[in-house]
């Protein structure tokens, strides 16, 4: 019956009760989803619901300026406006990128590469696409405000450096920190597009300069236009400092060198104070402190003459004769250097091979072994004390080993041994390769700084000092021991010299630089100075390879000057390095143009500057006319004539005319008319004379 057959289709009760309990149980779980959604996450949800109306925009700290010793500026800083792109999550940034490369003047392809780096950082993060935007650009992002919501402009501090290079090496530059950089654990708290020192002070105090970036809490619409903000942490500038150079001796060395491929280092040898450096060639950090392009950049990388890198403490060469200082100190200290009287016939070569001397120098001891620079001698010499003593000394003053100057990438040169050799080139040492070490040559090889402490150290008795371009004791007290560990080297020491050794090593350095025969440096001489210093040239090659080229400039020998003033306990060391300089009195001229400008200007402060001479009286010739009034109206009355020429030869100074040698001139009313008509060129033969140089008045 149909009654019956429904009857027997209800559902059982174990069913429905599981059915119940079901929806029971979802019922439980949505109230527990609903709960933990408007209560127990209510906080995490609001920050995130803020986020979505609230943009962090970042406020870059200035970086800290850098002044010479005398509180002059030599980096600052100039505002600047950048071009940030913010990611919004409703805004196809994809389809804008050609429109905002075109109206920024950037390349489409580099733009999207950017977009890509930034791809893994969150979405909230400013991506700097455009810096030191011009007045054009900030026209065309104010424009297209509607169109490009995503564009915005952040003003910033960025990097003035001095124009032509000066102090470029010192100083550095700075550029935004790389891929590679935020792989190193040093670049932790780095973010991409932060702007990092790449090399010099800029590099080595990048965390005392950058200071402390703040951030503005900006409130923005569904179209991520700007409508308030909700609040601000401001920027924390990064801090001053206070480098050791001066200015004026720094151009003066600037200008010393020139354009010469090389270096020169002055130092103050009593505390290692740097008071200049620089290395050539040179490049703009300018070029650096917005954004160098590819081809600048190629073209840096690819110089021969390497101007990015930092000759003064990286140009690891021979040093010449210079390294005899070193061998007079231990041919002295050891005894044997007094008694040796030799006769150099250009050259010795006991062991089968003829070692070369510049000069056949006749009796040498060691008190002219110095100023001949006589490389029979120190063969000698070098043969008696052997390999391992030479060693020893060139070590205890720091061959081989970093200065531990407060500068990026500085290299140790090379002090060459018996166990050097058999480690690297798995043979024994032999008598011949201890000659060649004995001048300089040979596998040794030393920096310019390395040069300017060690002599520098030799002339103040053995005390050698860490070379630093920053007061230390204007830094945090954790920060300097933290540079001390990261800047390892041999610092400070001292080195026994006695006396008597001393000064008769000092008074060979001050003979170099006195005009006489085979004297290596007596066209460096400076009248009223104590200059003392040590030539070197280094040999690139052998004679006999040599003989086998064309001797273009680049087989030249490298060639070195190091000079200190005065010649014992000295205030002042300049190291000169001039690479394929051929003759190594020109950089002895060149460290004497730094030595004089020194000099100078500390007589100068302290109010002690000799007299100059008066220039000598310059010969002039002359022609000029004369009124008709002067020659006799009548005779030139009945020619025609309204004047006269006449013509005269004078010595004239500063005052007018001393003499005239003219003697049909009697009259003096011609005198007075010849005095009036040279009264210019007399004014300026005097200024060229006084302008010029001694040095330039004595070749002229």
């Amino acid at each position: 019956m149909p009654f019956s057959s429904n009857r027997g289709e209800k559902i059982s009760s174990i069913k429905l009760a599981a059915m119940q309990y079901g929806i029971l149980i979802v019922m439980l779980s949505l109230i527990a989803g609903l709960w933990r959604l408007q209560v127990l996450n209510v906080a995490n949800y609001r920050v995130l619901a803020e986020q979505n109306r609230i943009r962090k925009e970042p406020i870059l700290a200035p970086r800290g300026k850098l002044f010479d010793r005398e509180n002059r500026i030599v980096v600052d800083d100039y505002p600047s406006v950048s071009c940030f792109l913010v990611r919004e999550q409703s805004h196809n940034i994809d389809a804008d990128l050609p429109l905002i490369a075109k109206g920024l003047d950037l390349d489409v392809d580099q733009l999207r590469a950017t977009l890509r780096r930034y791809r893994t950082q969150p979405g909230y993060q400013p991506i700097p696409i455009k810096q030191d935007v011009t007045a054009d650009e900030q026209a065309f992002i104010e424009a297209h405000r509607n169109e490009l919501p995503e564009l915005e402009t952040i003003d910033e501090e960025r990097r003035l450096y001095p124009r032509d290079g000066f102090a470029s090496h010192l100083i550095g530059y700075v550029g935004e920190v790389s891929e590679d950089d935020l792989n190193n654990p040093r670049f932790a708290y780095y973010e991409p597009g932060d702007v990092v020192g790449k090399a010099g002070v800029e590099e080595t105090y990048d965390a005392l300069l950058r200071g402390q970036d703040g951030s503005r809490e900006v409130v923005v619409d569904s179209h991520g236009r700007e409508v308030g903000y909700f609040g601000i942490e401001h920027a924390t500038p990064g801090q001053d400092l206070y480098l050791t150079i001066d200015n004026d001796l720094q151009r003066a060395a600037e200008l010393a060198l020139g354009n010469r491929t090389g270096a020169i280092v002055a130092m103050d040898p009593r505390n290692g104070e740097i008071l200049a450096l620089v290395s050539r060639p040179s490049f703009d950090p300018n070029d650096f402190a917005i954004k160098i392009d590819r081809t600048a950049w190629n073209k840096l990388i690819t110089d021969p003459d390497h101007p990015l890198m930092n000759k003064a403490i990286q140009a690891q060469l021979a040093p010449g004769s210079t390294f005899k200082i070193v061998m007079s100190v231990a041919g002295l200290e050891e005894g044997i250097a007094q008694d040796m009287h030799i006769t150099c016939a250009g050259g010795w070569g006991p062991y089968g091979y003829f070692h070369h001397c510049d000069e056949h120098h006749g009796a040498v001891d060691i008190y002219n072994a110095i100023p001949y620079s006589c490389d029979t001698f120190f063969y000698m010499l070098g043969d008696k004390l052997g390999i391992d003593r030479i060693v020893k000394y060139a070590e205890a003053f720091g061959y081989g080993q970093k200065t531990g100057i407060d500068l990026p990438g500085e290299q140790a040169g090379l002090m060459p041994s018996p166990s050097w050799l058999i480690k690297n080139f798995h043979h024994r040492w032999y008598p011949d390769e201890t000659l060649d070490v004995s001048i300089g040559q040979g596998a040794i090889e030393a920096t310019p700084i390395q040069l300017a402490r060690i002599i520098g150290g030799v002339a103040s008795g053995g005390h050698l000092v860490r070379p630093h371009v920053v007061f230390p004791d204007k830094l945090p007290a954790d920060f300097r021991k933290a540079l001390y560990d990261s800047f390892p080297g041999s610092g400070e020491a001292h080195v026994p010299i006695d006396p008597q050794n001393w000064t008769i090593i000092t008074d060979g350095m001050a003979a170099v630089t006195e005009p006489a025969y085979f004297h290596t440096a007596g066209s460096a001489h400076l009248e009223g100075i104590d200059i003392a210093g040590k030539t070197g040239t280094a040999q690139q090659m052998s004679h006999e390879a040599l003989e086998k080229t064309n001797k273009g400039r680049s087989t030249y020998p490298n060639v070195w000057f190091v000079g200190v003033v005065p010649r014992r306990n000295p205030e002042l060391v300049v190291a000169v390095l001039w690479q394929n300089g051929e003759f190594s009195y020109y950089p002895a001229r060149l460290g004497a143009q730094v030595i004089a400008a020194y000099v100078n200007k500390e007589r100068r402060l302290a109010g002690n500057l000799p007299p100059q001479k008066a220039a000598p009286p310059a010969e002039v010739g002359a022609v000029w006319s004369v009124p008709a009034s002067q020659t006799g109206a009548n005779n030139t009355a009945a020619r025609g004539d309204d004047s006269r020429v006449q013509s005269g030869h004078f010595q004239i100074n500063g005052n007018g005319i001393v003499t005239q040698k003219n003697p049909a001139m009697k009259p003096a009313a011609k005198l007075d008319t010849a005095r009036s008509a040279l009264q210019g060129a007399a004014q300026n033969a005097i200024a060229s004379q006084v302008a010029s140089s001694p040095a330039q008045r004595k070749e002229q």
